[in-house]
């Protein structure tokens, strides 16, 4: 409970918050339609916005086809095998992509499919004479799945695991077994949960920026996201630009519209508990079919990475550390994620405060006062995955308009990039901090009162001490987001603006792949090591992980 002060106050930060948002998104928007309104790039580029946008629609399609066609029966071989050794490590080996910079995947893709990488030389072994080309189509779909696959698999998986022991003694009972169990049982746990899936990695694959720069091997191969920052950044065609922003707009508020529409509840069926004896679960070469795909699995998800360190441990790591450029980068990388951390932080717990407050009014309130906190209570909820509407690079384009390309500027640009990463990370710290915020509130409430101890003490001693660890959490998230993000420094990278996600793409731009090797072992450790602890403190804490 809070008193009406804090009442108040919680209610007028998270206005705050909310309008800080909404000005950090309509700003850049506004600008992207004034420039709209007077260019005719429409009529003059009609076949080329078709092209770039047919190409975004089918990347995503197969790539999401191609994820959920094998996450599947990775998902079914691992709910058949519940105990083997090593279950866990290949449950968190399944978590690192997702915290992976995607330029550091990037590179090591190419270790292993590029036309020098291991599998090209394996292929070569065999007699085979057309190399797999890691650039174009083939590259992007390879990249999507690997980011993509583990994703899926994990969103499927809890829907089996969740079946009750009942299922399957009425089905060994029955003499299910091969198609008609699936058909009949692991068929229904699982179609909501693939339609999610399919759904969750179209929008990601839509979306996706730096895998498209590096792979995409051309104009052929060019998403909207990717046709953004070259319109701005090498053509400086403004209406290009914002035609292609609008595309992008519309085409992420459809996907994620189709969303809400695929989501479905969980059936977790009704059951008296205990361990399942399924009717398919037997040994022989079923039991190497099984293991057969989790090692493909493990070694097409842990070869790249092993790549990465491999790489990276044979450059010069000594000479690397030693240069000025390095440290530079590096100081305006942890620059830019300790802002926008903070910054997320804030926003995050404004709002997560606020909506709590609009949810516990103080009193029985008038009718039309309870609907207008009602309304307030959504708009601070879905405020964090508003920001998924507006992808980074087109955020990026209208602060790049509003600032005038941003050449010979520092502070803004820099503002600009911190915004950005901000808002971005906003929906991963909500989902960490409001669980944890309501957990706290419902224990701690009442003996605050009771004490007397109200408004900013309350805060102080009691609020902050309860959130230290999901605060801690959400802050090392949001920093390893910021580390590991080019979609925001993309535009703005210049020789006094350098992070090391730029420098690593400047390297590799300049064929300098043995130092982008080692820049790739750096950061890929740096956010690796944000990752696991944000796990941990997480995990310590009870808090949700995103």
């Amino acid at each position: 409970m809070l008193t009406r002060a804090e009442h108040r106050a919680a209610r007028a930060g998270g206005i705050a918050a909310l309008a800080v948002i909404g000005l950090a998104l309509a700003l850049p928007i506004i600008v992207l339609v004034s420039y709209g309104l007077s260019s005719d790039a429409g009529t003059s580029q009609g076949s080329y916005l078709y092209r770039i946008t047919r190409f975004t629609l089918l990347q995503a399609g197969l790539s999401s086809l191609l994820s959920v066609v094998f996450a599947v029966p990775l998902a079914r071989a691992l709910a058949r095998r519940p105990v083997f050794p090593g279950r866990r490590w290949l449950i968190i080996l399944f978590t690192l992509p997702l915290g992976l910079p995607p330029l550091v995947a990037a590179l090591g893709l190419i270790e292993i499919w590029g036309r020098n990488g291991v599998a090209n030389t394996a292929l070569g072994y065999l007699g085979a004479q057309t190399p797999f080309s890691i650039y174009g189509l083939g590259g992007i779909l390879l990249a999507h799945v690997f980011f993509n696959l583990p994703l899926a698999t994990r969103l499927i998986l809890p829907g089996l695991e969740r079946l009750p022991r009942e299922y399957w003694k009425t089905a060994a009972n029955l003499g299910m077994g091969g198609f008609s169990l699936f058909r009949l049982v692991e068929w229904p746990a699982m179609r909501g949960s693939i339609a999610g899936a399919a759904g969750l990695v179209f929008m990601l694959c839509a979306t996706s920026f730096t895998l498209v720069l590096v792979l995409g091997g051309g104009p052929r191969a060019t998403t909207l996201e990717v046709a953004i920052y070259q319109a701005l950044r090498f053509d400086f065609d403004p209406g290009r630009a914002v035609l292609l922003s609008t595309i992008q707009i519309v085409l992420t508020l459809t996907i994620m519209a189709g969303l809400k529409l695929v989501s479905a509840p969980a059936d977790p069926g009704n059951t008296k508990g205990g361990s399942a004896h399924r009717p398919d679960v037997r040994g022989g070469v079923h039991a190497i079919a099984d293991a057969a795909l989790i090692l493909l699995a493990v070694i097409f998800v842990a070869a790249p990475m092993l790549a990465v360190i491999g790489a990276g441990l044979v450059a010069d790591l000594p000479r690397l550390l030693s240069d000025a450029i390095f440290w530079r980068a590096t100081a305006t990388s942890l620059g830019i994620g300790i802002a926008s951390a903070v910054l997320a932080l804030l926003l995050s717990s404004l709002m997560v405060r606020a909506r709590h407050s609009a949810n516990a009014p103080t009193s029985a309130p008038a009718p039309r006062r309870l609907s207008g906190l009602r309304l307030l209570s959504a708009m601070w909820g879905a405020a964090g995955s508003l920001t998924l509407l507006v992808p980074p690079v087109v955020l990026g384009a209208g602060w790049f308009l509003m600032l005038g390309g941003g050449a010979g500027q520092l502070v803004a640009p820099l503002t600009a990039i911190v915004t950005i990463n901000a808002l971005m990370a906003l929906p991963f710290v909500m989902r960490v901090i409001e669980p944890a915020y309501n957990t706290a509130m419902a224990r701690n409430s009442q003996l605050a009162l009771s004490l007397g101890i109200t408004g900013i003490n309350r805060i102080r001693q009691i609020d902050l001490k309860a959130m230290l660890l999901p605060l801690a959490t959400g802050f090392a998230f949001a920093l390893a987001l910021s580390l590991g993000d080019l979609g925001a420094i993309a535009l703005f990278g210049s020789d006094r603006i350098i992070t090391l996600p730029w420098l690593l793409y400047q390297k590799l731009g300049s064929y300098r792949t043995t130092d982008a090797a080692g820049l790739a072992l750096l950061l890929g450790i740096a956010t690796m090591v944000l990752i696991f602890i944000a796990d941990r403190l997480g995990n310590r804490g009870g808090t949700q992980q995103p």
